[in-house]
């Protein structure tokens, strides 16, 4: 892409390479504690750890030094494997991390081009657009309507006017461009940034534990106070019969041990984090672990029609001219009026487009035209996209005073700030609704006259004319028709939010299989509903058309009202709030904004929807998995338990069945295969058939653990019975 419309070269590759060797990469570098010592220390905490000390001391205090030394064998053995594990995990969620670098964009040798931010360097030609979040700190060289959401420094919400003119025309790392474009010199990256030197961290956010998460540690914690308790009671009860402290000490430490279930919580770490890993091979990267267990229970997805239906790869296929009441194609330009239109359309576009509509208007004008007029041109003021419904405009100038209005939106907007007679309002619907009606997305344009540089507050005061209206083709992806059928198959509800207008978005909606598609609401009607009727709309209603933050907002929470599991994709600034209201957020990694990818909980790499029919199978297929892992860990703790307290309770004459040495043997064989095999055992096969499970569900009830207690109970049963058996027979 040509930076020429700013007559900024940026940096060639020579001086960015003498820039790195010089000032290092752009990164923000802490203090971190190492994984290994921070793995040891939480080691050194756990029950059972310490349980295998002590049992070691008392083996060789009373002289058997073989088991002693087994115990210690035992000791390292087991905090190598639980070494090995956080290892894995923590490698795992490295890994992610490194999939969630922000891009962004910089003019190098005269072009633009985009990087990760860790390249960026000194001196660098930073272009931040609305949306984005900066990547460096800089000095302002140009700018339209730039304006900076500087929270993350002061506190302060509300946008900061910018521009190289101003008394402050700086800009900052981790701060988030609110509106318009601007190109600054990067002057400070990483640690010389002033967030760097504050020391803030955004990665820091403490992340809320899940409510499965929540019920093993509850459990676990139970079942260490229930140990804690037998230990100190079948001590008691068997030094006050033996008088033997040693002795007595090993069978409540027998016990004890077989009560904990530690293999649980490093089950579930390892299940989160490895499926997470798993996941990011597919083409979806995970930024928090407690997204991987609500995947399973999705029962609602929300979806944007542009990019993620369709392929975002915008055509202008048709437009309108008012003045001639006529429909034409852009292969078949011919009149001045049809050029006009064209001319009047580009300039009401970004300067350098990547919007793919915007993309679109630029190409057809450069095919009609060998000389390119707006390089004769510069943006004098910017009215950046806003209103409800939406619309934009710019205003350019050359040098003998010129100038250029354009303005494009919705063809609501346009038509509510134009001058309009009922005959032309009634000719402008009659095309649109052609239009609409073969799926194509359409924008009004107009334009205005202004003298003078006192700008109006707003751009709907200005006197516009209706021009027009452009319509684009973005044809289906391929594989949406299989993809919405897999969500239906597994029970999964879908519907589209979109910004577009209704009859766009039903009739692609028609095309591709939608379930739903006679039936859609207006952002402005869906705000005036109440509490009971949105509840209810939200549930019967699968298109909502003309949507803006405020009312995708509040879809997202009322069907989080109606006990819904909600997931939702999103790409621009304005999708953040729903995007962090909804369970799973969900941002596109190619079109997606940053702001965007920071709200989400998940990022599709490739803007691929079917790659969450995949992500749902495997949290579903992580949820069983894990469900079948504890199922078996307790399923062979019970009789481990009542295989000790038994003969303990009932004064058998050889009650020491187990000793440490053989709970721990247990231990080493049941925790890698909680966290290796099950973890690895493939989805069943009607997997995808099923309704979503309740987001409340626990594997912690008598329901759910009944077959593993009766598991647990028979081999008791039938290990008391052979033992009884062999000591009869002598």
């Amino acid at each position: 892409m040509q930076a020429s419309n700013f007559n900024i070269i940026g940096l060639n590759d020579k001086q960015v390479l003498a820039a790195r060797e010089k000032y290092g990469q752009n990164q923000l570098n802490f203090k971190k504690e190492h994984g290994l010592l921070k793995g040891l220390k939480s080691l050194v905490k756990e029950p059972m750890l310490i349980l295998l000390v002590g049992a070691a001391v008392i083996y060789f205090i009373s002289g058997d030094s073989g088991d002693g030394i087994f115990m210690l064998s035992a000791l390292i053995l087991v905090s190598a494997i639980s070494l090995y594990q956080d290892s894995r995990s923590r490698n795992a969620l490295e890994k992610l991390k490194s999939f969630t670098q922000p891009q962004c964009k910089v003019i190098r040798n005269g072009e633009v081009i985009a990087i990760n931010s860790e390249g960026l360097v000194v001196g660098d030609s930073l272009m931040v657009e609305e949306g984005t979040a900066i990547a460096a700190d800089g000095t302002i060289a140009h700018s339209n309507d730039f304006s900076v959401n500087e929270s993350i420094l002061t506190g302060e919400s509300f946008a900061v006017d910018k521009n190289k003119t101003s008394t402050d025309n700086l800009i900052y790392l981790g701060t988030t461009v609110a509106s318009g474009l601007a190109i600054a010199t990067v002057t400070a990256i990483g640690n010389a940034t002033k967030l760097g030197q504050i020391g803030k961290r955004l990665e820091s956010i403490h992340e809320e534990k899940t409510p499965l998460e929540l019920q093993i540690n509850n459990f676990v914690k139970k079942m260490v106070i229930a140990g804690a308790i037998v230990f100190l009671i079948v001590w008691a009860v068997n030094y006050f019969q033996s008088y033997n402290v040693l002795d007595s000490l090993l069978k409540a430490l027998t016990l004890a041990m077989s009560i904990l279930p530690e293999e649980i919580p490093v089950a579930f770490t390892t299940f989160m984090a490895l499926g997470a890993w798993r996941l990011l091979k597919l083409g979806i990267v995970v930024k928090q672990m407690k997204t991987v267990e609500t995947l399973g229970s999705a029962t609602v997805i929300c979806t944007d029609k542009t990019g993620t239906i369709t392929e975002n790869k915008m055509s202008l296929a048709k437009f309108y001219l008012l003045e001639s009441n006529k429909i034409s194609a852009p292969e078949n330009i011919t009149t001045q009026g049809e050029k006009t239109f064209i001319r009047l359309a580009m300039f009401a576009s970004e300067p350098i487009p990547f919007d793919p509509m915007e993309i679109a208007l630029h190409n057809v004008y450069a095919k009609e035209n060998a000389a390119d007029e707006k390089l004769q041109y510069k943006m004098i003021h910017e009215y950046p996209l806003e209103g409800k419904p939406p619309m934009m405009t710019h205003i350019f100038e050359n040098d003998s005073g010129k100038r250029i209005i354009a303005c494009k939106g919705a063809p609501e907007a346009l038509m509510n700030v134009a001058n309009l007679t009922k005959l032309e309002k009634q000719q402008i619907q009659d095309a649109i609704e052609v239009m609409t009606s073969d799926g194509y997305r359409v924008l009004a344009v107009g334009e205005a006259n202004f003298s003078g540089n006192n700008f109006p507050a707003t751009q709907q005061e200005f006197k516009f004319v209706f021009k027009g209206i452009a319509a684009f083709y973005d044809p289906p992806k391929e594989n949406i028709a299989k993809v919405l059928d897999n969500f239906y198959t597994a029970g999964i509800k879908v519907k589209i939010i979109t910004g577009d207008n209704a009859a766009t978005t039903s009739a692609i909606a028609k095309q591709i299989g939608f379930r739903g598609y006679e039936k859609s609401i207006t952002g402005d009607e869906l705000m005036k509903l109440a509490d009971a009727d949105l509840k209810e709309t939200v549930n019967n209603t699968h298109i909502f058309s003309r949507m803006f933050p405020d009312a995708k907002l509040k879809i997202i929470n009322a069907l989080k009202a109606n006990n819904e599991i909600v997931a939702m994709t999103g790409d621009g600034v304005n999708d953040g709030p729903a995007l962090k209201a909804a369970h799973i957020g969900i941002a596109m990694g190619k079109k997606g904004t940053e702001i965007a990818k920071q709200a989400a909980s998940l990022i599709l790499v490739d803007d691929d929807l079917s790659k969450m029919v995949d992500a749902i199978a495997m949290g579903r297929k992580i949820y069983t998995n894990l469900k079948k892992a504890i199922q078996y860990i307790i399923s062979i703790h019970i009789p481990i338990i009542l295989t000790v307290f038994v003969p303990l309770a009932l004064g058998w004459l050889y009650p020491n069945i187990f000793s440490p040495v053989h709970v721990i043997f247990f231990e080493l064989i049941m925790g890698p295969t909680c966290s290796i095999i099950y973890e690895n055992e493939p989805m069943e096969k009607n997997t995808m058939q099923q309704k979503p499970r309740p987001f409340s569900t626990t594997f912690f009830n008598l329901k759910e653990l009944a077959t593993s207690i009766l598991q647990g109970l028979i081999i008791t049963a039938g290990t008391l019975t052979c033992y009884q058996y062999a000591v009869q027979q002598g």
